[in-house]
């Protein structure tokens, strides 16, 4: 059975590998970068009770002007009260368990009252196919675009209403 907990310190090795499991779907990070997102974020982790975790989810609260994101700046400017994905991984291992599913349905819970919406983005150049569809069937639907290289790396925005 899937739980879902907060960070704790002792997760960062596991969330590393499994961040860069992601990778191209999630950027590429040191461990110590990752740290500092995930310090800048309210953390999400699944696991099975054994304390390793299966995947995670980090969101980050508008106006955090420490995480240097074109992503969610462009969230604050639409405006809104829009808490920001920053990254949701899965281990390779535990795909297809509906891990990312739970994390969500928490992520939902937790920010239901605090917040307007859910905001995120899937990337369009290079295609994430599997994402998009994922996200859409969790309710998100597309606000807009934004072409950083064109042709190259491009990513369409989505929101979930709470």
């Amino acid at each position: 059975m899937i739980r879902i907990r907060g960070f704790q310190p002792a997760d960062l090795a596991h969330l590393h590998m499994i961040n860069q499991q992601g990778v191209p779907g999630v950027s590429s990070e040191a461990p110590e970068t990752l740290a500092k997102w995930i310090s800048l974020s309210e953390c999400f982790v699944a696991d099975e009770g054994g304390g390793v975790p299966l995947g995670f989810l980090t969101l980050v609260p508008p106006g955090t002007m420490a995480y240097p994101s074109s992503n969610l700046r462009w969230f604050e400017a639409r405006g809104g009260n829009v808490h920001y994905v920053d990254r949701i991984a899965v281990a390779e291992w535990a795909r297809g368990r509906r891990v990312g599913e739970a994390l969500y349905e928490a992520a939902f819970k937790a920010c239901r009252g605090r917040y307007d919406a859910i905001g995120c983005e899937v990337n369009r150049l290079p295609p994430n196919p599997g994402s998009l569809r994922f996200h859409k069937r969790l309710g998100f639907v597309e606000v807009g675009s934004n072409a950083f290289v064109p042709g190259e790396k491009e990513v369409i925005y989505l929101e979930r209403e709470l």
